[in-house]
């Protein structure tokens, strides 16, 4: 695919343009409102009525131990018929899954029977989050039934957890949620038992509650995923728009209270000679909070707090980067409502993070309001007041202030519009953006999703604020034969996010990317993939042009084999001038035995070696 673009004209044009056309087909599309379970509204007449699945209430709860013989479990409802949407849909796969569901007021209980030969299943004792090469169940819930975001549990059969919240086309594993599990194996294959305490989850504040889910199998050994319900080959593998909902009677809607004082003293000793004398002796009080409003309306605070024992960051290779680092948040007490903050056409490098709370370094307080307000509202607030080092106290002040804002309307299906305000101030200068993010699913399998900020940066207090903006859409499709997306992004030269993440300001993309993919009728092939990838990106502090073009083909055979060949044309702007930065990929992997997994890479490319951190 080749397009021509004109390099005449400023990024203002290109924004201009790009938001008409995004109103005009906002305006002029109609898509009929999907009804919720209970509604009086009419559904779309494409989406089938599903009838909704009544786990069975239980008066006591179960030892949760991975061996399902308790009584209730035989009585409880079960479901099965799970298909493949990996490496092909509609597929009945070989090993079979039957799931058992019941609830009691406070939890909610979830049984897997998974059907293999013992000694194929893959599994080990793994850190949290780092068993998902291995075989494992999924549980996707979307706890509120709004299609806006959902929370994954994942479980291998020994038990080993995994979790994180998707939501805005992102998966985020930072958030570690309050859940048990326990898997066994047996002469059948392996069995999983799963409680999630409610005061774990945010769901609505309903006499009956509805949730929706997707229960989900991978076995490693042939790359397969399935699920129940079945993903619609003409939908692709959208979760949020075809989960199976759940009604749960009689749960508990309860008063969440957290408090958590702490209190860290510290004493630092130096060398005098041959002994050691005290230098430093300080002690640190501080207190977190949590309370519910209501089990979908969440408020945080805290004072002063001590973030010592929490998991260190793993480390990332910095040598010779053009930007800085990107660390996820490990902080309980940012981690809350986190996702609430995606915004949708965030999905390039090139994309700017408008609110990255690990800005927020040193918080002496903070207080944080996430959830859902009545039908179809879901706000989000952070306040917190940063402190500034010591050593540049004198020119900048105390503290630095940071507000963020952020609310969400949901609309049809998985689309919303959203507005974000935030903001970073100090005593004589400050930084703030505000905008909008929308998602529009177009059709059953196509979504257009956009947004757009300016900002207002003053640095010199007897100067008038620096004006700046971004806007970015992006149009993609995802069936089973077919994926693309088209999408463009314009960062102007003087826009700034400082309580934000921006890679790179001043430029223009434009991005086409083209997916078929091909079934052959064979035992050797499961699945034959080509990509085709044009960019180019205009830098607007050089007027220069740079591009990166991709040629590359994904073959999946033999069960779990898989093969890539990848070919790159590109260049890159750099210092006012232009650098090839052209190159190959070749990549073969292969898991021969559970023990035993295979997997080769060449790549060679030209780089740029970046002597000073410019943009």
């Amino acid at each position: 695919m080749v397009i021509e673009f004109m390099s005449t004209g400023s990024t203002t044009c290109y924004l201009r343009s790009l938001a008409t056309a995004i109103l005009c087909l906002l305006f002029s599309a109609a898509v009929p409102a999907q009804a919720s379970l209970g509604s009086d509204s009419t559904m779309e007449p494409s989406i089938e009525r599903v009838e909704p699945l009544r786990p069975l209430l239980i008066p006591t709860p179960p030892v949760i131990d991975g061996i399902l013989d308790e009584p209730f479990w035989k009585l409880s409802p079960h479901v099965s018929g799970f298909k493949t949407f990996i490496p092909d849909f509609d597929v009945v796969p070989k090993e079979q899954t039957e799931v058992a569901l019941a609830y009691d007021r406070e939890n909610l209980y979830f049984a897997f029977r998974c059907y293999d030969d013992p000694g194929k299943i893959k599994a080990s004792f793994s850190a949290r989050d780092k068993m998902l090469s291995d075989d494992f169940i999924c549980i996707n819930l979307d706890s509120f039934n709004d299609q806006q975001g959902l929370t994954a549990f994942y479980v291998n059969p020994l038990g080993i957890q995994a979790d994180s919240r998707f939501a805005a086309n992102n998966e985020d594993f930072s958030p570690d949620f309050v859940w048990y599990s326990a898997g066994r194996t047996d002469s059948l294959g392996y069995t999983i038992e799963v409680r999630l305490p409610l005061k774990s989850l945010r769901y609505r504040n309903d006499d009956t509650t509805v949730m929706e889910v997707v229960l989900e199998r991978y076995i490693s050994r042939r790359s397969e995923h399935s699920c129940y319900p079945r993903m619609d080959p003409a939908k692709g593998s959208a979760f949020l728009t075809q989960m199976h909902p759940l009604v749960y009677s009689g749960i508990d809607h309860y008063k969440l209270v957290e408090v958590l004082p702490a209190f860290t003293a510290t004493r630092q000793d130096v060398r005098s000679g041959t002994t050691l004398e005290r230098d430093k002796q300080e002690g640190r009080a501080s207190l977190t909070a949590k309370y519910g409003i209501t089990s979908d309306l969440i408020l945080d605070g805290t004072l002063n707090p001590d973030f010592s024992q929490i998991e260190s960051d793993a480390g990332q290779v910095d040598i010779n980067l053009r930007y800085s680092l990107f660390y996820p948040e490990k902080r309980p007490f940012f981690l809350e409502g986190i996702d609430n903050f995606n915004i949708a056409s965030n999905t390039s490098i090139l994309d700017p993070t408008i609110y990255y709370s690990r800005t927020i370094a040193d918080p002496f307080v903070g207080t944080k309001l996430t959830g859902k307000v009545g039908s179809g509202n879901t706000i989000a607030a952070v306040y917190a007041l940063d402190n500034v080092l010591e050593s540049e106290r004198s020119a900048l002040g105390r503290y630095i202030s940071v507000p963020v804002v952020r609310y969400k309307q949901t609309l049809s299906q998985d689309s919303y519009l959203g507005f974000l305000y935030a903001g970073r101030e100090l005593e004589h200068t400050n930084n703030r953006v505000i905008g909008y993010d929308e998602v529009y699913r177009v059709s059953q399998s196509t979504v257009l999703e956009s947004n757009g900020f300016l900002s207002w940066a003053k640095d010199d207090p007897t100067m008038s604020a620096e004006a700046g903006n971004t806007f970015g859409a992006r149009l993609f499709s995802d069936t089973r034969s077919l994926a693309y997306f088209l999408s463009f992004r314009g960062v102007s030269e003087n826009f700034r996010a400082d309580m934000g993440y921006i890679t790179r300001p001043g430029v223009a993309n434009f991005t086409e990317y083209l997916n078929p993919r091909l079934f052959p009728d064979s035992k050797f092939f499961q699945r034959i993939g080509f990509e085709l990838t044009a960019g180019q990106t205009k830098d607007r502090f050089s007027g220069l042009w740079e591009t990166s073009n991709d040629l590359a083909m994904n073959v999946f055979f033999l069960g779990n084999w898989f093969f890539r060949t990848r070919l790159n044309y590109s260049t890159e702007i750099f210092d006012t001038q232009q650098f090839q930065t052209s190159g190959a990929h070749v990549q073969f992997r292969a898991q021969f035995t559970k023990e035993v997994y295979l997997n080769l890479v060449y790549h060679r490319t030209r780089a740029i070696y970046y002597p000073t951190p410019e943009q």
